[in-house]
């Protein structure tokens, strides 16, 4: 029988592409008139719930046409695989315009009048970078109003097919499709696409993309937008031009709109943070010859002749300081005093950054015609998976309508088992953060054993220190255990907020927001953390160390001091996240796709429809921005946070964000289906943890800067304990390194060899020697560089803040001729609508209408006045 059904299949087939010669790579009904504004897919596959399912989706499909909208169905037969039915919808003139009102969608009533700014003299030099104006602007600027179905002839409608768009339109319908019932279980009533998609009644519900994106679409009346963004926003090799915002919003709505454009905004910005965090390394690398520290640690006759103390316990031998030659001449690349103008300088930058988004943002408000706008009621409507979970009702004192509520004892019990779970998944990254740093206390002595005896490594034993390589395998290792944590903790946190059954769907996302926002930030900087501001800060001094568990010795810093080696794990983990960022969302769409499409391609263009084409692509989900927000934030705060220890960290974030923008938009265009168009004013929640974020890195750089660098010890003995006049800071090295006798050795410190016969050691501290009264104690020195660290902090912060405050204060949110604009908009719209009003008045006092009183008339004109007074 197989063969026989593959034979008739084959002879169907073969009879379509004899009988159909048109394309099916259409967005139209069979018509070729009307558009599909939306498409539903199902397998009718003969399960225990084929019948409930038949019936679902009866009640759903003949509510959907009571509501207004029309459907065509194609029969599995007619699909690629003969499985699947695809539902076509279209929403009609009449509906459009009816949810145009109850969504309040603004539309064009008359032509902008406004003259443009005048032109910038440095444009001419921008025209490699631009875009052609149909691309950059593919509608006229318009004054727009809230469409109202009784005021159709104030509108600019030429063609009742094309005034509104795509984006409206499937907007429209998924609105219509959220709220549209399907049926009465258990004595609820059941509503919405998102619960039929749920329990497998419908299997995708998604609007179609206007045409292939490698070619423009053969019918005259579609536009081609997806072709044109492919082409002149999609491709990396248009790296270098701006993005066509006003396109792209046009295609997929605001929401996406606004991300984009925050990308490209903090992308341009950072061109210039890049710039001088350049200009900062390569001082450091100019003056590396004048570093006298550096200097003395590579002397023979200095550095050659110092002995230092063995970093861990029994195994480890006694070492010349001049074997750390190398890492103390790179240390000075990131630790100069470029590092501290630079530190004071990020801090200033996030302040223009947030404050001319801000801006930015507001320009965009009112281009977008976002000045009034409200969370959209989709986002603030009840989540089904409240109502379906929340049995009990009250009255809604708003609405005064009947409506789920979750009991307070019930929401209490939540938000202590998420709190609960929040904490327990925190610790999990403190106790992995803590294994790493049990690694490096393991693992250091043996790699100090190995290099010693292995004469293999001899040639780069001058770079390859113990210290180094321990810190480059556990970056690696910590890089490895953030990833996979990093993957169960997406899955935690939607369970969490699932737990939590949060109200709306902004409650929900917010929520979620917050969750995943603090997971990432304990697991990305953590290790960061430790390096900067624990690790050599806690070590004792020899014959008393302090020690992790009473078992492993607390690490110490390199002689060069702790910054290179928060250099090394900064570089690693966030170019390994920016890596791995780009592989999962560039290649695994991409793999997925081929492997479903595999067979599709090779089939007849008119047996391969355009539903069916979007249907094998990927879903940009509902969280699909979420996790673009969330990378990029994450990535914010390692060039802000950490960023006086490596000023080359903005530059490597610009040129990762100039593969993100069209790595996520080749993405967008080409591998996903088309997303419901949503409207967004803002990028919401992230904008304070942005603020929270920005405050936060002047705190950490400064602390950075005095305690993790060794430019305040070294501005110390350059102004009070330097005895050389001639080269004030000869001599630091010997300065800063205390003595030990070897004879005071605990035996559970001391080496188990010593064939040269040292008496004594040196280490990094400020203790007195050994044959002083107050041996081994802290000398002034130590309290006099502590008390400037301290100073220094104090310092830095009021001032960075008293800047940040001031820059604030001086740029106004919104521009001056934003607000103009949005003035004379608000003026005229209101005047045009008054002066309809008066004129339809006169009609009907014309008329006769007994209905149309004088009252009534001089109220108008009233109307009419005081629009024009204000």
């Amino acid at each position: 029988q197989q063969p026989g059904r593959r034979y008739n299949l084959f002879l169907k087939r073969r009879l379509r592409i004899d009988k159909r010669h048109e394309s099916k790579d259409s967005i139209f009904f069979r018509d070729g008139v009307r558009r599909i504004d939306f498409v539903l897919s199902y397998v009718d596959d003969l399960n225990k719930e084929w019948e409930k399912k038949l019936e679902r989706r009866k009640e759903f499909e003949s509510n959907l046409q009571k509501a207004g909208l029309e459907l065509e169905t194609e029969d599995k037969k007619e699909s690629e695989d003969g499985k699947i039915y695809f539902v076509k919808i279209h929403a009609p003139w009449e509906v459009l315009i009816t949810y145009a009102e109850v969504l309040n969608i603004k539309v064009p009533i008359r032509e902008n009048d406004i003259p443009c700014t005048v032109e910038n003299p440095l444009d001419c030099m921008l025209t490699p970078f631009r875009l052609p104006e149909k691309v950059m602007h593919p509608e006229p600027d318009y004054f727009t109003a809230p469409f109202s179905k009784d005021k159709q002839e104030l509108y600019l409608i030429n063609d009742e097919s094309t005034f509104f768009s795509p984006s409206m339109r499937n907007r429209i319908v998924y609105y219509i499709l959220t709220r549209c019932p399907y049926g009465t279980e258990e004595g609820k009533k059941k509503f919405g696409i998102k619960r039929l998609l749920n329990n497998g009644t419908y299997s995708a519900a998604y609007p179609l993309h206007d045409c292939q994106y490698w070619k423009k679409a053969s019918d005259p009346n579609c536009d081609s937008e997806r072709y044109t963004l492919y082409m002149e926003w999609a491709r990396f090799l248009r790296f270098y031009k701006e993005q066509p915002l006003d396109l792209i919003r046009k295609y997929y709505g605001e929401k996406i709109g606004i991300y984009f454009a925050w990308l490209g905004f903090y992308t341009e910005m950072l061109f210039l943070a890049a710039v001088v965090g350049l200009i900062c390394f390569l001082y450091g690398l100019f003056t590396m010859d004048e570093n006298m520290s550096s200097k003395e640690i590579c002397d023979p006759a200095i550095g050659g002749e110092i002995i230092m103390c063995p970093l861990c316990d029994r195994d480890c031998d006694y070492w010349k300081l001049n074997t750390t030659c190398a890492s103390s001449e790179y240390s000075h690349l990131f630790d100069n005093v470029a590092t501290l103008f630079f530190a004071i300088f990020m801090g200033i930058w996030v302040t223009l950054f947030l404050e001319f988004w801000k801006r930015r943002q507001a320009r965009l408000k009112y281009e977008w015609d976002l000045v009034d706008f409200e969370e959209e009621q989709q986002q603030l409507q009840l989540r089904p998976e409240y109502e379906a979970k929340c049995t009990q009702k009250k009255k809604n004192p708003v609405t005064q309508e009947m409506e789920p509520y979750l009991p307070l004892t019930s929401q209490v019990v939540r938000f202590c088992i998420s709190g609960t779970t929040v904490l327990f998944w925190v610790s999990l990254i403190i106790a992995s953060m803590i294994a790493v740093i049990v690694y490096r206390l393991a693992v250091y002595a043996a790699f100090a054993s190995l290099m010693e005896n292995a004469q293999t490594l001899e040639p780069i034993s001058g770079l390859l220190t113990p210290q180094l390589a321990t810190s480059v395998t556990a970056s690696c290792l910590n890089f490895v255990i953030i990833m996979i944590l990093n993957f169960l903790y997406e899955r935690i946190a939607i369970w969490i907020t699932d737990m939590e059954i949060p109200r709306t769907h902004l409650e929900y996302e917010n929520r979620l927001t917050m969750k995943m926002f603090l997971f990432q930030f304990v697991n990305y900087y953590s290790s960061c953390f430790y390096v900067a501001f624990f690790k050599g800060k806690f070590v004792g001094y020899p014959g008393a160390y302090t020690y992790m568990f009473n078992r492993w010795r607390n690490e110490e810093c390199d002689p060069a001091g702790c910054l290179i080696e928060l250099t090394t794990q900064l570089t690693i983990v966030m170019a390994g996240k920016q890596i791995w960022g780009n592989i999962q969302e560039a290649i695994v769409p991409w793999i997925c796709n081929w492997w479903g499409r595999r067979k599709a391609r090779s089939n007849p263009e008119n047996l391969y429809s355009r539903w069916e084409q979007d249907h094998d692509l990927q879903i940009f989900g509902a969280l699909g921005l979420f996790y673009e927000y969330l990378e990029m934030v994450i990535q914010f705060g390692f060039i802000t946070l950490f960023v006086a220890s490596f000023p080359l960290a903005p530059l490597l974030a610009l040129m990762n964000n100039i593969l993100e923008i069209r790595v996520d938009s080749w993405k967008l265009t080409t591998q996903y289906r088309r997303p419901v168009a949503a409207k967004a004013h803002s990028i919401g929640v992230w904008q304070e943890i942005l603020n929270g974020m920005a405050i936060l890195s002047v705190v950490t750089n400064a602390f950075i800067v005095a305690f993790t660098s060794d430019m305040i010890p070294r501005l110390v003995y350059y102004y009070a304990y330097s005895t050389n006049d001639a080269s004030p800071m000869s001599g630091y090295i010997n300065n800063s390194l205390s003595v030990f006798q070897i004879a005071d050795f605990p035996t559970r410190n001391k080496p188990k060899m010593n064939p040269d016969n040292f008496v004594i050691c040196r280490y990094r501290d400020y203790r007195y020697p050994p044959d002083h009264e107050r041996r081994y104690l802290h000398t002034m020195q130590f309290w006099h560089i502590l008390a400037a660290k301290m100073a220094f902090i104090i310092i830095m912060e009021h001032v960075v803040f008293i800047v940040k405050f001031f820059v604030a204060w001086m740029i106004p949110d919104v521009p001056a001729d934003v607000k103009a604009k949005i003035k004379r908009e608000k003026y005229l719209t209101q005047k045009i609508l008054h002066e309809y009003e008066l004129e339809k008045l006169k009609e009907k006092l014309c008329r006769g209408d007994t209905q149309a009183t004088e009252k009534e008339f001089i109220a108008t004109e009233g109307k009419v006045e005081l629009s024009r007074a204000m």
